[in-house]
Protein backbone atom coordinates (compact mmCIF):
# COMPACT_ATOMS: atom_id res chain seq x y z
CA UNK A 1 0.00 0.00 0.00
CA UNK A 2 0.90 3.54 -0.66
CA UNK A 3 2.15 5.14 2.46
CA UNK A 4 1.50 9.14 2.65
CA UNK A 5 2.55 12.25 4.15
CA UNK A 6 0.38 15.21 5.36
CA UNK A 7 1.99 18.55 4.31
CA UNK A 8 0.92 20.73 7.05
CA UNK A 9 2.24 22.90 9.70
CA UNK A 10 3.93 19.63 11.30
CA UNK A 11 4.56 17.13 8.32
CA UNK A 12 3.90 13.08 9.68
CA UNK A 13 6.14 11.31 7.03
CA UNK A 14 5.10 7.24 7.75
CA UNK A 15 8.67 6.17 7.59
CA UNK A 16 7.67 2.33 7.24
CA UNK A 17 4.56 -0.08 8.13
CA UNK A 18 3.75 1.45 11.68
CA UNK A 19 7.18 3.79 11.88
CA UNK A 20 6.05 8.06 12.57
CA UNK A 21 8.60 10.49 12.07
CA UNK A 22 7.06 14.47 12.42
CA UNK A 23 9.62 16.55 10.61
CA UNK A 24 8.68 20.60 10.24
CA UNK A 25 8.26 21.84 6.87
CA UNK A 26 10.79 23.67 5.52
CA UNK A 27 12.87 20.72 6.09
CA UNK A 28 14.09 18.64 3.08
CA UNK A 29 12.48 15.64 2.79
CA UNK A 30 13.69 12.36 0.61
CA UNK A 31 10.60 10.88 -0.61
CA UNK A 32 10.69 7.74 -1.86
CA UNK A 33 8.56 5.95 -5.16
CA UNK A 34 5.82 4.34 -2.39
CA UNK A 35 5.09 7.71 -0.71
CA UNK A 36 2.24 10.04 -1.92
CA UNK A 37 2.54 13.58 -0.55
CA UNK A 38 -0.80 15.35 0.16
CA UNK A 39 -1.51 18.65 0.80
CA UNK A 40 -3.49 19.65 3.62
CA UNK A 41 -6.28 21.76 2.85
CA UNK A 42 -6.93 24.13 6.10
CA UNK A 43 -9.20 27.40 5.97
CA UNK A 44 -7.11 30.53 5.98
CA UNK A 45 -3.98 31.39 7.03
CA UNK A 46 -1.76 30.19 9.62
CA UNK A 47 -1.25 32.50 12.95
CA UNK A 48 0.59 32.18 16.32
CA UNK A 49 -2.38 32.34 18.31
CA UNK A 50 -1.88 33.50 22.25
CA UNK A 51 -2.72 30.45 24.09
CA UNK A 52 -0.64 29.73 27.26
CA UNK A 53 2.09 27.17 26.25
CA UNK A 54 5.34 26.05 26.92
CA UNK A 55 5.27 26.18 22.97
CA UNK A 56 4.19 28.45 19.91
CA UNK A 57 0.76 26.90 19.09
CA UNK A 58 -0.19 27.59 15.78
CA UNK A 59 -4.00 27.73 14.47
CA UNK A 60 -5.31 28.73 11.09
CA UNK A 61 -7.20 32.10 11.53
CA UNK A 62 -11.02 31.02 10.76
CA UNK A 63 -10.53 27.68 12.05
CA UNK A 64 -12.37 28.38 15.55
CA UNK A 65 -15.83 28.40 17.46
CA UNK A 66 -16.99 30.65 19.67
CA UNK A 67 -18.03 29.04 23.41
CA UNK A 68 -19.29 31.12 25.70
CA UNK A 69 -17.63 34.19 24.43
CA UNK A 70 -14.65 32.58 23.86
CA UNK A 71 -12.94 31.68 20.86
CA UNK A 72 -11.90 27.73 20.88
CA UNK A 73 -9.11 26.55 18.43
CA UNK A 74 -10.53 23.59 16.62
CA UNK A 75 -6.86 22.42 15.65
CA UNK A 76 -3.40 23.89 16.71
CA UNK A 77 0.22 22.65 16.00
CA UNK A 78 2.93 23.54 17.90
CA UNK A 79 6.50 24.78 17.22
CA UNK A 80 9.42 25.24 19.31
CA UNK A 81 9.57 28.83 20.83
CA UNK A 82 13.30 30.32 20.24
CA UNK A 83 13.07 32.03 23.44
CA UNK A 84 12.31 29.03 25.46
CA UNK A 85 15.33 26.85 24.40
CA UNK A 86 17.12 26.45 27.89
CA UNK A 87 13.50 25.14 29.30
CA UNK A 88 12.94 22.53 26.24
CA UNK A 89 17.33 21.44 27.25
CA UNK A 90 16.06 20.45 30.97
CA UNK A 91 12.69 18.98 29.41
CA UNK A 92 14.06 16.68 26.52
CA UNK A 93 14.14 13.31 26.36
CA UNK A 94 17.80 11.58 27.74
CA UNK A 95 17.21 8.33 28.05
CA UNK A 96 16.46 5.80 25.16
CA UNK A 97 12.63 6.18 25.26
CA UNK A 98 9.53 5.52 22.99
CA UNK A 99 5.99 7.04 22.31
CA UNK A 100 3.52 4.40 21.24
CA UNK A 101 1.39 6.29 19.06
CA UNK A 102 -2.21 4.72 19.00
CA UNK A 103 -2.98 4.25 15.31
CA UNK A 104 -5.56 0.89 16.33
CA UNK A 105 -7.72 3.68 18.46
CA UNK A 106 -7.35 6.26 15.95
CA UNK A 107 -9.24 3.27 12.96
CA UNK A 108 -11.66 2.50 16.26
CA UNK A 109 -13.00 5.80 16.37
CA UNK A 110 -13.19 7.02 12.51
CA UNK A 111 -16.84 6.36 11.06
CA UNK A 112 -18.26 3.91 10.69
CA UNK A 113 -16.55 2.24 13.21
CA UNK A 114 -16.58 1.00 17.25
CA UNK A 115 -18.34 4.54 18.03
CA UNK A 116 -21.17 3.64 15.18
CA UNK A 117 -21.78 0.79 16.73
CA UNK A 118 -21.93 1.58 20.66
CA UNK A 119 -24.32 4.14 19.60
CA UNK A 120 -26.60 1.99 17.85
CA UNK A 121 -25.94 3.98 14.70
CA UNK A 122 -24.51 1.28 12.77
CA UNK A 123 -27.84 -0.01 10.88
CA UNK A 124 -27.88 2.28 7.95
CA UNK A 125 -26.02 3.21 4.64
CA UNK A 126 -22.36 4.81 5.00
CA UNK A 127 -20.43 5.65 1.46
CA UNK A 128 -23.45 4.07 -0.51
CA UNK A 129 -22.68 0.71 1.78
CA UNK A 130 -25.35 -0.90 3.91
CA UNK A 131 -24.06 -1.88 7.31
CA UNK A 132 -25.65 -4.35 9.77
CA UNK A 133 -25.11 -4.96 13.39
CA UNK A 134 -21.44 -6.00 13.73
CA UNK A 135 -19.79 -4.74 10.40
CA UNK A 136 -19.13 -1.53 12.49
CA UNK A 137 -16.96 -3.86 14.28
CA UNK A 138 -14.42 -4.33 12.01
CA UNK A 139 -12.72 -1.40 10.52
CA UNK A 140 -9.84 -0.96 8.07
CA UNK A 141 -7.19 0.93 8.74
CA UNK A 142 -6.49 4.38 6.33
CA UNK A 143 -3.48 5.08 4.86
CA UNK A 144 -3.23 8.28 6.70
CA UNK A 145 -4.54 10.15 10.17
CA UNK A 146 -4.80 13.36 11.70
CA UNK A 147 -4.24 12.72 15.22
CA UNK A 148 -6.99 13.89 17.12
CA UNK A 149 -8.33 14.28 20.95
CA UNK A 150 -9.27 10.61 20.64
CA UNK A 151 -5.35 9.56 19.49
CA UNK A 152 -3.38 12.11 21.63
CA UNK A 153 -2.92 14.82 19.12
CA UNK A 154 -1.10 17.47 21.51
CA UNK A 155 0.93 14.41 23.08
CA UNK A 156 2.34 13.18 20.17
CA UNK A 157 3.70 17.00 18.49
CA UNK A 158 4.88 17.95 22.16
CA UNK A 159 7.20 14.87 22.72
CA UNK A 160 7.94 14.48 19.21
CA UNK A 161 8.94 18.15 19.74
CA UNK A 162 11.11 17.07 23.18
CA UNK A 163 12.80 14.33 20.57
CA UNK A 164 11.05 11.86 22.04
CA UNK A 165 11.37 8.73 19.37
CA UNK A 166 7.68 7.80 17.74
CA UNK A 167 6.42 4.07 16.95
CA UNK A 168 2.57 2.81 16.73
CA UNK A 169 0.53 0.41 17.95
CA UNK A 170 1.60 -1.72 14.31
CA UNK A 171 5.18 -1.82 15.08
CA UNK A 172 4.72 -3.67 18.34
CA UNK A 173 2.33 -6.29 17.15
CA UNK A 174 4.47 -6.90 14.20
CA UNK A 175 7.96 -7.17 16.05
CA UNK A 176 6.69 -7.05 20.45
CA UNK A 177 11.02 -7.97 21.31
CA UNK A 178 11.21 -4.58 20.23
CA UNK A 179 10.45 -2.93 23.46
CA UNK A 180 13.50 -4.72 25.01
CA UNK A 181 15.32 -2.14 23.13
CA UNK A 182 14.40 0.77 25.28
CA UNK A 183 14.57 1.90 29.08
CA UNK A 184 11.14 3.89 28.98
CA UNK A 185 7.63 3.31 26.87
CA UNK A 186 5.27 6.32 27.26
CA UNK A 187 1.72 5.35 25.94
CA UNK A 188 -0.91 7.50 24.71
CA UNK A 189 -4.34 6.84 24.53
CA UNK A 190 -3.88 3.17 23.27
CA UNK A 191 -7.33 2.21 24.26
CA UNK A 192 -7.24 -0.45 21.60
CA UNK A 193 -4.55 -3.28 21.33
CA UNK A 194 -4.05 -6.86 20.42
CA UNK A 195 -3.48 -9.49 22.84
CA UNK A 196 0.53 -9.40 21.47
CA UNK A 197 0.32 -5.69 22.73
CA UNK A 198 -0.63 -6.43 25.67
CA UNK A 199 1.29 -8.76 26.90
CA UNK A 200 4.75 -6.86 25.46
CA UNK A 201 3.71 -3.60 27.32
CA UNK A 202 2.65 -5.27 30.37
CA UNK A 203 5.79 -7.19 31.04
CA UNK A 204 8.17 -4.21 29.95
CA UNK A 205 9.71 -3.27 33.45
CA UNK A 206 9.31 1.06 33.09
CA UNK A 207 6.22 2.31 31.20
CA UNK A 208 4.29 5.50 31.78
CA UNK A 209 0.81 5.29 31.32
CA UNK A 210 0.30 8.78 30.60
CA UNK A 211 -3.57 8.71 29.06
CA UNK A 212 -5.91 6.66 31.35
CA UNK A 213 -8.21 3.82 29.27
CA UNK A 214 -5.05 2.09 27.94
CA UNK A 215 -4.95 -1.09 27.23
CA UNK A 216 -8.85 -1.03 27.66
CA UNK A 217 -10.12 -3.67 25.16
CA UNK A 218 -8.59 -6.34 22.90
CA UNK A 219 -8.44 -6.10 18.60
CA UNK A 220 -7.32 -8.62 16.16
CA UNK A 221 -5.36 -6.93 13.78
CA UNK A 222 -5.40 -9.11 10.36
CA UNK A 223 -2.10 -7.53 8.47
CA UNK A 224 -3.34 -9.08 4.87
CA UNK A 225 -6.84 -7.46 4.99
CA UNK A 226 -5.04 -4.31 7.00
CA UNK A 227 -7.90 -3.71 9.39
CA UNK A 228 -9.31 -4.25 12.56
CA UNK A 229 -11.62 -6.41 14.85
CA UNK A 230 -13.42 -5.92 18.35
CA UNK A 231 -12.61 -8.78 19.84
CA UNK A 232 -13.38 -8.62 23.52
CA UNK A 233 -14.13 -5.04 25.91
CA UNK A 234 -15.97 -1.87 26.00
CA UNK A 235 -19.08 -4.08 27.12
CA UNK A 236 -18.79 -6.39 24.31
CA UNK A 237 -19.57 -9.25 23.45
CA UNK A 238 -21.36 -9.04 27.36
CA UNK A 239 -22.65 -5.85 28.31
CA UNK A 240 -20.75 -7.03 31.90
CA UNK A 241 -17.59 -7.20 30.27
CA UNK A 242 -15.85 -3.44 30.79
CA UNK A 243 -11.69 -4.01 30.36
CA UNK A 244 -11.37 -6.66 27.74
CA UNK A 245 -8.08 -7.81 29.22
CA UNK A 246 -9.47 -8.06 32.98
CA UNK A 247 -6.43 -6.19 33.77
CA UNK A 248 -6.52 -4.94 37.59
CA UNK A 249 -4.77 -2.13 37.03
CA UNK A 250 -7.46 -0.58 34.74
CA UNK A 251 -7.88 3.18 35.19
CA UNK A 252 -10.73 4.05 32.23
CA UNK A 253 -12.88 6.24 34.86
CA UNK A 254 -10.12 8.93 35.09
CA UNK A 255 -9.93 9.58 31.64
CA UNK A 256 -12.76 11.80 32.32
CA UNK A 257 -11.08 14.40 34.13
CA UNK A 258 -9.10 16.97 31.61
CA UNK A 259 -8.44 19.16 33.60
CA UNK A 260 -6.20 17.38 35.45
CA UNK A 261 -6.23 19.59 38.61
CA UNK A 262 -5.00 17.06 41.17
CA UNK A 263 -2.74 15.37 38.74
CA UNK A 264 -0.53 13.31 40.44
CA UNK A 265 1.08 9.79 38.84
CA UNK A 266 0.34 6.22 40.86
CA UNK A 267 3.56 3.42 41.07
CA UNK A 268 1.87 -0.22 39.72
CA UNK A 269 4.09 -3.34 38.93
CA UNK A 270 5.48 -2.39 36.03
CA UNK A 271 5.86 1.96 35.76
CA UNK A 272 3.83 4.99 36.65
CA UNK A 273 -0.04 5.66 35.73
CA UNK A 274 -1.71 9.36 35.41
CA UNK A 275 -4.90 9.84 36.86
CA UNK A 276 -6.00 12.61 34.50
CA UNK A 277 -6.89 12.60 30.62
CA UNK A 278 -3.38 15.07 29.94
CA UNK A 279 -4.40 16.10 26.30
CA UNK A 280 -5.15 20.10 27.17
CA UNK A 281 -2.38 20.93 29.42
CA UNK A 282 0.60 18.69 28.55
CA UNK A 283 1.67 21.24 25.95
CA UNK A 284 2.25 23.81 28.82
CA UNK A 285 2.90 21.81 32.50
CA UNK A 286 6.67 22.17 32.61
CA UNK A 287 6.30 19.88 35.48
CA UNK A 288 4.48 17.36 33.90
CA UNK A 289 7.39 17.00 31.12
CA UNK A 290 9.72 16.95 33.60
CA UNK A 291 8.47 14.00 35.17
CA UNK A 292 7.75 12.38 32.10
CA UNK A 293 11.58 12.85 31.66
CA UNK A 294 13.00 11.95 34.57
CA UNK A 295 10.82 8.75 35.51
Amino acid sequence: MNLKIIVAPIVVLIIGIGVFSFISSDENVEISEDVVVIQSEEPGNLIQTNVPSLFKVMAYEDDFEIINGEKIWRDVYYELDESKMMIYDELKNNKKSVVVFPIFTAAAYSEPGFYTFYRGDCDQEFHGVLFRDDDCLTVKLEEEYSPLFTSSANGVQVLNLLDYEIITDITIHQNPEILLEYEKIILLHNEYVTSIQFDAITSHPNVIYLYPNALYAEIDFDEELWEISLIRGHNYPDPLIRNGFDWKFDNSLEEYDVTCKDMKFSKIDNGWMLNCYPENILHKSQELLKQIRDF
